[in-house]
Protein backbone atom coordinates (compact mmCIF):
# COMPACT_ATOMS: atom_id res chain seq x y z
CA UNK A 1 0.00 0.00 0.00
CA UNK A 2 3.07 1.93 0.07
CA UNK A 3 2.69 3.18 -3.78
CA UNK A 4 -0.81 4.80 -3.09
CA UNK A 5 0.15 8.41 -2.70
CA UNK A 6 2.29 8.09 -5.65
CA UNK A 7 -0.90 6.70 -7.50
CA UNK A 8 -2.56 9.47 -6.92
CA UNK A 9 -0.31 12.05 -7.63
CA UNK A 10 0.32 10.28 -10.88
CA UNK A 11 -3.21 10.95 -11.82
CA UNK A 12 -4.21 7.31 -12.33
CA UNK A 13 -7.74 6.60 -11.86
CA UNK A 14 -8.61 5.52 -8.12
CA UNK A 15 -11.86 4.84 -7.22
CA UNK A 16 -12.90 4.32 -3.69
CA UNK A 17 -16.08 5.24 -1.32
CA UNK A 18 -16.96 6.92 2.10
CA UNK A 19 -17.72 4.42 4.53
CA UNK A 20 -20.23 6.25 7.15
CA UNK A 21 -21.17 2.90 9.25
CA UNK A 22 -19.21 2.44 12.26
CA UNK A 23 -18.05 -0.32 12.51
CA UNK A 24 -15.30 -2.75 11.33
CA UNK A 25 -17.49 -5.34 10.13
CA UNK A 26 -18.68 -2.85 7.61
CA UNK A 27 -15.12 -2.06 6.36
CA UNK A 28 -14.15 -5.50 6.18
CA UNK A 29 -17.10 -5.76 3.38
CA UNK A 30 -15.97 -3.04 1.82
CA UNK A 31 -12.57 -3.75 1.26
CA UNK A 32 -13.44 -6.94 0.23
CA UNK A 33 -15.27 -5.59 -2.80
CA UNK A 34 -11.91 -4.88 -3.78
CA UNK A 35 -12.22 -0.50 -3.71
CA UNK A 36 -8.93 1.06 -4.92
CA UNK A 37 -9.31 2.63 -1.22
CA UNK A 38 -11.54 3.82 1.37
CA UNK A 39 -12.35 7.13 3.50
CA UNK A 40 -13.63 6.88 6.63
CA UNK A 41 -15.93 9.84 7.19
CA UNK A 42 -15.45 10.96 10.52
CA UNK A 43 -16.99 14.48 9.69
CA UNK A 44 -20.52 13.79 8.99
CA UNK A 45 -20.79 9.42 10.38
CA UNK A 46 -21.12 9.24 14.24
CA UNK A 47 -17.42 7.95 14.37
CA UNK A 48 -14.93 8.65 17.20
CA UNK A 49 -11.02 8.38 17.68
CA UNK A 50 -10.65 4.58 19.13
CA UNK A 51 -13.74 3.24 16.07
CA UNK A 52 -11.32 4.81 13.58
CA UNK A 53 -8.06 2.88 14.54
CA UNK A 54 -10.23 -0.48 14.95
CA UNK A 55 -11.69 0.43 10.89
CA UNK A 56 -7.81 0.83 9.81
CA UNK A 57 -6.93 -2.46 10.71
CA UNK A 58 -9.98 -4.07 9.27
CA UNK A 59 -9.04 -2.30 5.97
CA UNK A 60 -5.15 -3.36 6.07
CA UNK A 61 -6.80 -7.08 6.41
CA UNK A 62 -7.47 -6.60 2.51
CA UNK A 63 -4.64 -4.29 2.06
CA UNK A 64 -7.23 -1.35 0.79
CA UNK A 65 -5.48 2.16 2.01
CA UNK A 66 -7.95 3.71 4.31
CA UNK A 67 -8.26 7.22 4.28
CA UNK A 68 -10.01 9.77 7.00
CA UNK A 69 -12.27 12.63 6.09
CA UNK A 70 -11.36 14.78 9.42
CA UNK A 71 -14.04 16.47 10.97
CA UNK A 72 -12.29 19.71 10.57
CA UNK A 73 -9.26 21.91 10.34
CA UNK A 74 -7.79 20.92 13.41
CA UNK A 75 -4.53 19.19 13.64
CA UNK A 76 -4.82 17.46 16.42
CA UNK A 77 -7.78 15.85 14.82
CA UNK A 78 -5.33 15.60 11.64
CA UNK A 79 -2.50 14.13 13.53
CA UNK A 80 -4.76 11.47 15.59
CA UNK A 81 -5.93 10.17 12.17
CA UNK A 82 -2.75 9.66 11.00
CA UNK A 83 -0.97 7.80 14.18
CA UNK A 84 -3.71 5.67 14.02
CA UNK A 85 -2.34 4.31 10.50
CA UNK A 86 -4.40 6.17 8.16
CA UNK A 87 -3.07 6.49 4.76
CA UNK A 88 -3.84 9.64 4.18
CA UNK A 89 -6.94 12.84 5.58
CA UNK A 90 -9.60 14.32 3.72
CA UNK A 91 -9.69 17.89 4.81
CA UNK A 92 -12.89 19.59 4.77
CA UNK A 93 -13.84 22.95 3.78
CA UNK A 94 -10.65 24.84 2.61
CA UNK A 95 -11.31 28.20 1.63
CA UNK A 96 -8.48 30.47 1.20
CA UNK A 97 -4.73 29.40 0.86
CA UNK A 98 -4.08 29.43 4.67
CA UNK A 99 -6.05 26.83 5.62
CA UNK A 100 -4.58 25.20 3.01
CA UNK A 101 -1.08 25.98 4.20
CA UNK A 102 -2.29 24.76 8.17
CA UNK A 103 -3.55 21.61 6.67
CA UNK A 104 0.13 20.48 5.34
CA UNK A 105 1.78 21.89 8.51
CA UNK A 106 -0.53 19.20 10.25
CA UNK A 107 -0.33 16.82 8.19
CA UNK A 108 3.69 16.37 7.36
CA UNK A 109 6.72 15.94 10.06
CA UNK A 110 9.48 18.52 10.17
CA UNK A 111 10.96 20.26 8.26
CA UNK A 112 8.02 19.93 5.93
CA UNK A 113 5.72 20.76 8.61
CA UNK A 114 5.14 20.01 12.23
CA UNK A 115 3.26 17.26 12.91
CA UNK A 116 4.03 15.30 16.00
CA UNK A 117 6.47 12.40 16.61
CA UNK A 118 4.39 10.02 18.88
CA UNK A 119 4.25 6.26 19.49
CA UNK A 120 1.11 5.50 18.05
CA UNK A 121 0.01 2.76 15.61
CA UNK A 122 1.39 4.24 12.73
CA UNK A 123 5.16 4.31 14.08
CA UNK A 124 4.47 0.30 15.48
CA UNK A 125 3.84 1.61 19.19
CA UNK A 126 7.46 3.28 19.08
CA UNK A 127 9.59 0.92 17.58
CA UNK A 128 9.25 2.03 14.10
CA UNK A 129 9.74 6.02 14.76
CA UNK A 130 12.31 6.51 12.79
CA UNK A 131 11.64 4.59 9.86
CA UNK A 132 7.79 6.76 10.45
CA UNK A 133 9.38 9.85 10.09
CA UNK A 134 11.90 8.60 7.20
CA UNK A 135 9.39 7.61 5.14
CA UNK A 136 5.78 9.24 6.13
CA UNK A 137 6.36 12.58 4.39
CA UNK A 138 6.79 10.44 1.21
CA UNK A 139 3.55 8.16 1.67
CA UNK A 140 0.62 10.18 3.38
CA UNK A 141 -1.91 11.49 1.10
CA UNK A 142 -2.73 15.00 1.72
CA UNK A 143 -6.24 15.73 -0.09
CA UNK A 144 -8.39 19.14 0.88
CA UNK A 145 -11.82 19.69 -0.45
CA UNK A 146 -13.01 22.11 -1.90
CA UNK A 147 -16.82 23.08 -1.26
CA UNK A 148 -17.79 26.51 -0.87
CA UNK A 149 -17.90 29.86 -2.88
CA UNK A 150 -14.85 31.30 -1.12
CA UNK A 151 -12.59 28.32 -2.07
CA UNK A 152 -13.56 28.50 -5.85
CA UNK A 153 -12.95 32.59 -5.80
CA UNK A 154 -9.52 31.23 -4.35
CA UNK A 155 -8.44 28.21 -6.10
CA UNK A 156 -5.70 29.36 -7.79
CA UNK A 157 -3.75 30.54 -4.39
CA UNK A 158 -4.97 27.37 -2.68
CA UNK A 159 -3.69 24.89 -5.74
CA UNK A 160 -0.57 26.44 -5.62
CA UNK A 161 0.14 25.68 -2.26
CA UNK A 162 3.16 22.87 -1.70
CA UNK A 163 2.55 19.90 -0.16
CA UNK A 164 -1.14 19.67 -1.10
CA UNK A 165 -1.72 15.87 -2.88
CA UNK A 166 -5.22 16.40 -4.23
CA UNK A 167 -7.35 18.93 -4.70
CA UNK A 168 -10.96 17.16 -4.05
CA UNK A 169 -14.76 18.83 -5.03
CA UNK A 170 -17.49 18.59 -3.09
CA UNK A 171 -20.20 18.97 -5.25
CA UNK A 172 -23.41 19.24 -2.54
CA UNK A 173 -21.47 21.91 -0.03
CA UNK A 174 -20.77 23.59 -3.58
CA UNK A 175 -23.90 23.23 -5.14
CA UNK A 176 -25.19 25.26 -1.82
CA UNK A 177 -22.51 28.25 -1.26
CA UNK A 178 -23.07 28.72 -4.88
CA UNK A 179 -26.62 28.56 -5.36
CA UNK A 180 -26.70 25.94 -7.83
CA UNK A 181 -28.85 23.38 -6.58
CA UNK A 182 -30.53 20.94 -8.27
CA UNK A 183 -31.41 19.55 -12.30
CA UNK A 184 -31.57 23.46 -13.41
CA UNK A 185 -28.38 24.92 -12.04
CA UNK A 186 -26.54 21.65 -13.39
CA UNK A 187 -24.68 23.87 -15.90
CA UNK A 188 -23.61 26.37 -13.63
CA UNK A 189 -22.21 23.77 -10.95
CA UNK A 190 -20.51 21.69 -13.95
CA UNK A 191 -18.91 24.72 -14.79
CA UNK A 192 -17.89 25.45 -11.23
CA UNK A 193 -16.28 22.01 -11.11
CA UNK A 194 -14.58 22.65 -14.04
CA UNK A 195 -12.95 25.65 -12.75
CA UNK A 196 -11.64 23.94 -9.88
CA UNK A 197 -10.39 20.79 -11.91
CA UNK A 198 -8.54 23.49 -14.30
CA UNK A 199 -6.52 25.46 -11.47
CA UNK A 200 -5.83 22.30 -9.59
CA UNK A 201 -4.16 20.43 -12.58
CA UNK A 202 -2.31 23.41 -13.85
CA UNK A 203 -0.63 23.79 -10.52
CA UNK A 204 0.16 20.19 -10.77
CA UNK A 205 -2.22 19.18 -8.68
CA UNK A 206 -4.32 15.53 -8.84
CA UNK A 207 -8.03 16.39 -8.33
CA UNK A 208 -10.93 14.34 -6.75
CA UNK A 209 -14.93 14.45 -7.21
CA UNK A 210 -17.41 12.82 -5.07
CA UNK A 211 -20.42 10.98 -7.30
CA UNK A 212 -23.18 9.36 -5.48
CA UNK A 213 -22.40 6.76 -8.15
CA UNK A 214 -20.00 5.43 -10.98
CA UNK A 215 -22.45 6.18 -13.83
CA UNK A 216 -20.26 9.49 -15.00
CA UNK A 217 -17.36 8.89 -14.10
CA UNK A 218 -15.93 8.21 -17.78
CA UNK A 219 -17.20 12.08 -18.47
CA UNK A 220 -15.42 13.64 -15.72
CA UNK A 221 -12.22 11.51 -16.41
CA UNK A 222 -12.03 14.11 -19.60
CA UNK A 223 -12.37 16.67 -17.48
CA UNK A 224 -8.68 15.83 -15.80
CA UNK A 225 -10.39 14.01 -12.55
CA UNK A 226 -8.73 10.67 -11.26
CA UNK A 227 -9.23 10.40 -8.04
CA UNK A 228 -12.78 9.57 -7.00
CA UNK A 229 -14.87 8.80 -4.17
CA UNK A 230 -18.25 6.91 -5.08
CA UNK A 231 -21.61 7.22 -2.38
CA UNK A 232 -20.67 5.28 1.01
CA UNK A 233 -21.22 2.08 2.43
CA UNK A 234 -24.32 3.28 3.75
CA UNK A 235 -25.81 4.72 0.53
CA UNK A 236 -25.22 1.39 -0.90
CA UNK A 237 -26.69 -0.60 1.58
CA UNK A 238 -29.91 1.55 1.06
CA UNK A 239 -29.77 1.34 -2.44
CA UNK A 240 -29.23 -2.28 -2.93
CA UNK A 241 -31.96 -3.27 -0.08
CA UNK A 242 -34.59 -0.90 -1.76
CA UNK A 243 -34.31 -2.09 -5.28
CA UNK A 244 -33.97 -5.82 -3.47
CA UNK A 245 -37.35 -4.70 -1.85
CA UNK A 246 -38.89 -2.91 -5.12
CA UNK A 247 -38.14 -6.86 -6.63
CA UNK A 248 -39.34 -8.92 -4.46
CA UNK A 249 -42.47 -6.67 -4.26
CA UNK A 250 -42.93 -6.33 -8.38
CA UNK A 251 -42.95 -10.62 -8.43
CA UNK A 252 -46.49 -12.05 -9.07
Amino acid sequence: MSGFRQTCIAGDRVIGTFTAIPHPVAVEITAAAGPDFICIDCEHAQIGRERVEDMIRAADLHRVPAMVRVPGHAPEAIASALDAGAAGVLVPRVSNADEARAAVTASRFPPAGRRGVGPGRAAGYGYRIAETLKSANETVVLAIQIETAEGLANIEEIAAVEGIDVIFIGPGDLSVTIDAMGPANADRLNAAIRRIADAARAAGKAVGLFRPDGSDVATWEKAGISFYIIGSDAMMLSAGLAAGLKQARSET
